[in-house]
C-alpha cells in the first residue's frame, strides 16, 4: 500500500503517546512499601518469556506472544488490578560470544547494541512494559544473585528423609560432595573442538554443531553438574496443580520418564564382574536372547574379548561423533557389535551374548539392557537386522498359538505370559510382580523406579557466560564468600577458543590467581543459568540486599492458593521442556531453603501459535519470506499492527501473514477514528457535529453492553480474534448513527484500548477538551461493566416489502402478534405513500422476519 496521506492520522500521535506513557512511568508497578502501592487491590504477573536479543532484531512472528501479554496487561489495569508486566533480556550465551568472535568486537558491546535496538523496537509498538524494572542477565548487579543462587545449591542437599532441600550443614556422614545439589563429575559430553566448549544434546544436529555446524564428539571430561534428579518425584507431581496446556505436561513427564520396573544382575561368564540391567518388563525375562551395554560401559574395556577390541574400539569412535538424540532416533538403523563374551541369564542360567550398541546410553537406567526382540520394537529391529534369536513370551489375548518370531511380528503390549517356566499363564502385571518377588528371594535383582532424566550438566567452556564463584585449591574446591560477589568475567581482548580443552578463561592468568595457592574456576555457566530465575527478580529489580525482598516476593508470587506465582506466562513451545524444567528445579530449592513462598513459578502457560510467511513456511533470513515490524508500523501504525496479529486467528494456532489482512484492520481503525472525528474544511481533524449527549435506543444499548461482554470475556479466555470482530459489530453499528450518542464512545474506547492503545488515547484526549466524561489518561480509565437486562431483545425489526421489493423496515415489541405488526406496517407515514391509490389484495406476516404486501 503507497499511501500519502494515512486513512487517520498514526503518524501524529503514535510516538507521541509511547514517550508520554515511558517518561510519566505510567506503567510502573508500585511494590508493597512504595507510596502509591496500593494494598487493597489484587495483583497480576503476566510475563513473557525471557527474548535473547539477537542482531537480527524482531520479526512480526515475536509480536504476536508481546501483544496478547500487553492487551491482558492494560485490561487488569483498567480493571483496578496492580499489574507487573515487566521486560529484561536474556544477553549471555555462545551466539553473542561467536558474533563477537568473528568481527572482532566484545560481546559486552554487540550485546548492548541488540538490546537497544529491540527495546527501540518493543517501545514502538506500545507495549506497557514497566522499564523500570528492565534487567539484563549480563549485568553485574544481576549476575551477582544468579551466581549466589548457585552457591544457595552448592551449599544444600536433599534430605531423603523430609524430600527436602537443607543447609549441607545438617549432612553427618563423611562426603558431603555426594549428596551436594552442585557438584563435580566426570563423565561423557558433547565436545565441539571448533567452537572449543561442551554442547547440551539439544544444541547437537546430526553431530554437528546447531551454531556453525562443526564436527562434535563425545569425550570424558571434568564438569559442574545440578543434581535435578533429586526432583524428579516432584517435578512430575507437581505438575497436576499447574494451569497448563495437557500437551506440554506430557512432554515434561515424558523428558522425566518415570519408569517402574526392576533392577536384575546378570554374572557374566568368566569375570567376577556382574551387569546391572533395569527393565520395566521383568516378565519378559525368559525372553532375553542377548544383553546390550553402552558403548561408553565402564566394563567395556575390561570384558572385550581380544579377538574384538579392534571392532569394539572403532565402534565407539563413531558412537563419539553422535548426540543422544541422535543415537536414540527411532527411525535410524540399528549399528552394533559383539563384544566377544556370554552372559548368564537369571532365570534360566541360558547364555546370551555381550553386545555393544549405540541405542543404549549410559545416562539411562544402568547403561545396559537385557534385550526381549519379541517384545521390544528397538530390540526386535536389532535381532533382525544382525540375525539374533527371538523368542516370543507374551502372548496377545487376540493372537493364536505361537507365530511371533516365525513371522517376524514383535508384540510389546500386555498379555498371557507363555515360554516362562514359574510365571506361564499369568497376565502381565501379576506376572511382573511374582517375578520382582522371585528375583528379591534369589538376590537376583530388586524391584526400583527410574527415570530418564539425567542430571543437569551446568559447565560450559566459554568466555561470555557468569564465571562460576568457586575456587581449586589442592584439587579441592571450595566456594566464595557471598562478600565477593559478583565474581565479574575478566576484560579480555582474545576469547577466542584455546584449541584444547582449557577454557578461554584460562588466558586471564592473573585473573585465574586467587592466590598464591588457589585459582579460580575456569569454566561459566550455561545461558539457562540467568533464564532460571529471572521472574523473580523483575519482581525486585534494584534490592542490593536480596535477590528479591519479602515483601515483594509474597505480593508478586503469592497472594493466592495457587501453587504458581506468575499469573500468566506467554511464549513459544520451544521452551516447553527444558527452560520450564529447569525453572521449575531453581525455584522448588529456594522454596525448600525457605527463600520463596510458592513451590511453582508458572501457574498458568500459553503458547502462542507461530506465524508463518505469507508463503505457509516459517520464517526465515534464507527463505526471505521475514516481515520486519518496523516497516509495517511505518506503513500503517503500531495499532494496525497489534490488531492484526490478534485478529489472525486463535493464539494458540499457527497462521500464515498476509498483508492484505493488515490493510483490513487499518480501514477498521479508521472507521473508529472517524466514529469521533471529522475533517474541518483546513484539513484539520476536529470532534465530529454528530455527536451529543444522546439517549441510546434500545438496539443501540443492546448492542453496545453486549460488545462489552463478549469483549471481557474474549479478553479473559485469550480468545483476542473473535473480541475484535465483536467490536467491529458495534462500529458497524454506531458509524451511521445521527446523532452519535457520546456515552457509547465513553464505553467503547476502553474496550478498544488495550488492542489499539494509540488510538484510543489520542480519542480520548481530543474528546476530553469538548466534552465530559473523558478525563485524565484513557489507559488509566475504568474497564465498564455490562448489564444483563439491556442484553434481552424487547424489539424486532421487520423489513417490509411491497409485491417483493423491500421498501423499508419496522421495529415493533418482541412480543407483538400478526396484527400488531400489519397495524403498524400501515401506520408507517412512508410506506402509506407508496400504498396510496393501489388496493392491497394480500398482507403475509412471517414472523420475526418481514411483511410482504401485495398490492395492486
Amino acid at each position: 500500500m503507497s499511501v500519502t496521506r494515512k486513512n487517520y492520522p498514526f503518524p501524529e500521535f503514535e510516538a507521541r503517546w509511547q514517550k508520554h506513557w515511558l517518561e510519566s512511568g505510567a506503567f510502573c508497578a508500585a511494590n508493597p512499601g512504595d507510596p502509591s502501592f496500593r494494598a487493597d487491590a489484587k495483583k497480576y504477573y503476566v510475563l513473557d518469556m525471557f527474548p535473547y536479543p539477537s542482531g537480527d532484531g524482531l520479526h512480526v512472528g515475536h509480536v504476536e506472544g508481546y501483544t496478547a501479554t500487553d492487551i491482558l496487561a492494560r485490561y487488569h489495569r483498567l480493571k483496578g488490578d496492580n499489574v507487573l508486566h515487566p521486560m529484561g533480556w536474556d544477553a549471555f550465551g555462545l551466539p553473542a560470544e561467536q558474533y563477537a568472535i568473528k568481527t572482532g568486537q566484545h560481546p559486552r558491546i554487540t550485546t548492548q547494541r541488540n538490546i537497544d535496538n529491540f527495546r527501540s523496537q518493543l517501545q514502538s509498538l506500545g507495549f506497557s512494559y514497566d522499564w523500570s524494572r528492565e534487567i539484563s542477565t549480563t549485568d553485574p548487579e544481576y549476575f551477582r544473585w544468579t551466581q549466589w543462587i548457585f552457591l544457595q545449591l552448592y551449599n544444600a542437599w536433599v534430605n531423603p528423609i523430609t524430600n527436602r532441600a537443607e543447609p549441607i550443614s545438617t549432612y553427618t556422614d563423611e562426603d558431603p560432595d555426594s549428596v551436594r545439589l552442585a557438584f563435580v563429575s566426570d563423565k561423557p559430553v558433547n565436545w565441539c573442538p571448533e567452537l572449543g566448549t561442551v554442547l547440551a544434546n539439544e544444541e547437537v544436529v546430526d553431530g554437528k554443531s546447531e551454531v556453525g555446524g562443526f564436527p562434535v564428539e563425545r569425550r570424558p571430561m571434568r564438569q559442574w553438574m545440578l543434581r535435578i534428579t533429586a526432583y524428579t518425584e516432584r517435578l512430575i507431581a507437581d505438575l497436576d496443580g499447574l494451569d497448563w496446556p495437557e500437551s506440554i505436561k506430557l512432554l515434561q513427564r515424558n523428558w522425566i520418564g518415570r519408569s517402574e520396573g526392576a533392577e536384575v544382575r546378570f554374572t557374566l561368564e568368566g569375570f567376577e564382574e556382574s551387569v546391572t540391567v533395569f527393565t520395566t518388563r521383568p516378565d519378559t525375562l525368559f525372553g532375553a536372547t542377548y544383553l546390550v551395554l553402552a558403548p561408553e560401559h565402564e566394563l567395556v574395556e575390561k570384558i572385550t574379548a581380544a579377538t574384538q577390541l579392534e571392532a569394539v574400539e572403532a565402534y565407539r569412535k563413531v558412537c563419539n561423533s553422535k548426540s543422544d538424540l541422535e543415537r536414540t532416533d527411532l527411525a535410524k538403523e540399528k549399528t552394533g557389535v559383539p563384544i566377544g563374551i556370554s552372559a548368564i541369564n537369571p532365570v534360566n542360567n541360558e547364555r546370551i551374548p555381550v553386545w555393544i550398541a549405540d541405542y543404549v546410553l549410559t545416562g539411562y537406567g544402568t547403561g545396559a539392557i537385557m534385550a526381549v526382540p519379541a517384545h521390544d520394537e528397538r530390540d526386535h529391529e536389532f535381532a533382525v537386522t544382525f540375525n539374533l534369536p527371538i523368542r516370543e513370551v507374551v502372548r496377545p489375548d487376540n493372537a493364536a498359538d505361537g507365530g511371533l518370531a516365525e513371522k517376524k511380528i514383535c508384540f510389546s503390549g500386555h498379555g498371557t505370559v507363555v515360554n516362562s517356566g514359574q510365571i506361564d499363564g499369568l497376565r502381565t502385571p501379576e506376572a511382573k510382580q511374582k517375578m520382582i518377588t522371585w528375583l528379591e528371594e534369589q538376590g537376583s535383582g530388586k524391584g526400583t523406579i527410574t527415570y530418564k532424566l539425567r542430571d543437569w550438566l551446568f559447565s560450559r567452556q566459554r568466555y561470555w557466560g557468569e564465571p562460576f564463584p568457586i575456587v581449586w585449591e589442592n584439587g579441592i574446591h571450595r566456594p566464595l564468600d557471598a562478600s565477593e560477589l559478583p565474581l565479574e568475567p575478566p576484560a579480555m581482548e582474545d576469547f577466542k577458543p584455546t584449541g584444547t580443552a582449557e577454557p578461554p578463561l584460562s588466558k586471564a592468568v592473573d585473573w585465574v590467581r586467587y592466590s598464591e595457592t588457589a585459582s579460580r574456576e575456569l569454566n561459566t555457566m550455561p545461558q539457562w543459568a540467568g533464564s532460571c530465575w529471572y521472574y523473580l527478580r523483575f519482581c525486585d529489580p534494584k534490592n542490593s540486599e536480596h535477590f528479591i525482598g519479602k515483601a515483594a516476593e509474597q505480593y508478586w508470587m503469592g497472594g493466592t492458593a495457587a501453587p504458581g506465582g506468575v499469573d500468566l506466562y506467554v511464549g513459544g513451545t520451544e521452551h516447553a521442556v527444558l527452560h520450564l524444567l529447569y525453572a521449575r528445579f531453581w525455584h522448588k530449592v529456594l522454596f525448600d531453603l525457605g527463600q520463596l513462598t510458592t513451590p511453582e513459578p508458572f501457574q498458568r502457560l500459553v503458547n502462542q501459535g507461530m506465524i508463518l510467511g505469507d508463503d505457509g513456511q516459517k520464517m526465515s533470513k534464507s527463505r526471505g519470506n521475514v516481515v520486519n515490524p518496523d516497516s509495517v508500523v511505518t506503513e500503517y501504525g503500531a495499532d494496525s499492527l497489534r490488531l492484526y496479529e490478534m485478529f489472525m486467528g486463535p493464539l494458540e494456532h499457527g497462521k500464515p501473514w498476509s498483508m492484505t489482512g493488515v490493510e483490513g484492520v487499518y480501514r477498521f481503525l479508521a472507521r473508529v477514528w472517524r466514529m469521533a472525528m471529522t475533517e474541518d474544511q483546513e484539513g484539520n481533524w476536529v470532534p465530529s457535529e454528530d455527536l451529543a449527549e444522546q439517549e441510546l435506543s434500545s438496539t443501540q444499548r443492546r448492542v453496545l453492553h453486549s460488545t462489552i461482554k463478549k469483549v471481557t470475556q474474549d479478553i479473559e479466555s485469550l480468545s483476542f480474534n473473535t473480541a475484535i470482530s465483536q467490536m467491529m459489530i458495534f462500529t458497524n453499528e454506531f458509524t451511521n448513527a445521527k446523532p452519535r450518542p457520546l456515552e457509547a464512545l465513553r464505553l467503547f474506547l476502553p474496550l478498544l484500548s488495550p488492542f489499539a492503545p494509540h488510538l484510543v488515547e489520542e480519542l480520548w484526549s481530543r474528546l476530553s477538551a469538548k466534552f465530559s466524561g473523558f478525563g485524565g489518561l484513557a489507559s488509566q480509565s475504568a474497564w465498564p461493566p455490562w448489564n444483563e437486562e439491556y442484553l434481552v431483545v424487547d424489539e424486532i425489526t421487520y423489513a417490509v416489502q411491497i409485491n417483493g421489493k423491500v421498501r423499508g423496515h419496522l421495529t415493533v415489541p418482541t412480543g407483538a402478534d400478526k396484527e400488531s405488526v400489519e397495524k403498524a406496517a400501515f401506520a408507517d407515514l412512508a410506506l402509506a405513500e407508496i400504498l396510496e391509490g393501489k388496493e392491497v389484495k394480500k398482507v403475509i406476516v412471517v414472523p420475526g422476519r418481514l411483511v410482504n404486501i401485495v398490492a395492486v
